[in-house]
């Protein structure tokens, strides 16, 4: 943070991160955070500080009373289905919480491959029978670089994300080496759209087009919200609204520390 900020003001006298290496202690730098107005100065670190607190608590307030309506649902999945469809499809929205839609994402796309099987092995005579398994392999919105979803065994990799930024796409695709990548969207437009819209973008800023191609046919699938509702529906016809439910509300319970914050 602190070189990134010496990026942005190379001419400040104050960096924002104080860090003690002895003690691997650190500190935010108050000067930055004093304010003058008519040559009174005002340290505002202390407002700042409430207003994270009250954000937090904001924050965990709500995703606590999520989870209560989700437990709540499971009371009645098998009397009011209805229900449960409905608040489900409520979180595959454009303006939901984005670790809520990976959430909602990965629990009906889990089921959605959970029944289809592929036929593999090293001997046309001898071949396996398996399941595809779709695998969470990490916190939502963590930034660690890493892969949201990982299917077995067909070693597909799956990404989630709100922008259209192609940058982001195309960190992605060199992170795993350019390996085919599905991303799903927290969008309503169209896949086409979206395709174009990653093109038109990339080829403004990449000179050569062969590239853009290239990260392009890395994409091995969009998937946006309008699929993800069909393939929903498409899931719960199978029967599977209640796993998916439970799903939602094992995920949510990691996402946001639900049982820790319970003991």
């Amino acid at each position: 943070m602190n070189a990134e900020f010496q990026k942005c003001f190379p001419n400040s006298e104050f960096i924002p991160i104080l860090r003690n290496l002895e003690t691997n202690r650190y500190w935010i730098n108050e000067n930055l955070l004093k304010v003058e107005i008519e040559k009174t100065v005002f340290n505002i670190s202390n407002v700042i500080v409430e207003i994270i607190d009250e954000y937090i608590k904001t924050k965990q307030d709500a995703f606590q009373k999520f989870i209560q309506v989700c437990e709540e649902l499971q009371t009645i999945e098998n009397t009011s289905p209805e229900n449960v469809e409905e608040f489900i499809l409520s979180l595959l929205a454009p303006n939901v919480d984005a670790r809520l839609f990976e959430i909602v994402s990965y629990a009906i796309l889990k089921f959605y491959y959970h029944d289809q099987k592929i036929f593999w092995g090293f001997e046309v005579e001898n071949l396996n029978s398996e399941n595809l398994k779709l695998y969470k392999t990490g916190r939502t919105n963590a930034n660690d670089g890493g892969i949201d979803f990982v299917m077995k065994p067909l070693g597909r990799f799956f990404q989630v994300t709100e922008t259209l930024d192609f940058k982001k796409y195309f960190l992605d695709i060199d992170k795993i080496e350019k390996y085919p990548i599905t991303f799903v969207i927290k969008s309503a437009e169209s896949i086409e759209n979206l395709h174009q819209k990653l093109r038109e973008n990339a080829v403004k800023s990449y000179l050569v087009e062969t590239i853009v191609e290239k990260y392009l046919g890395c994409i091995e699938e969009l998937i946006n919200i309008p699929i993800l509702i069909e393939r929903f529906r498409e899931t719960v016809n199978q029967g599977s609204l209640n796993s998916i439910l439970s799903e939602i509300v094992t995920q949510s319970k990691v996402e946001f520390n639900y049982q820790e914050n319970e003991e």
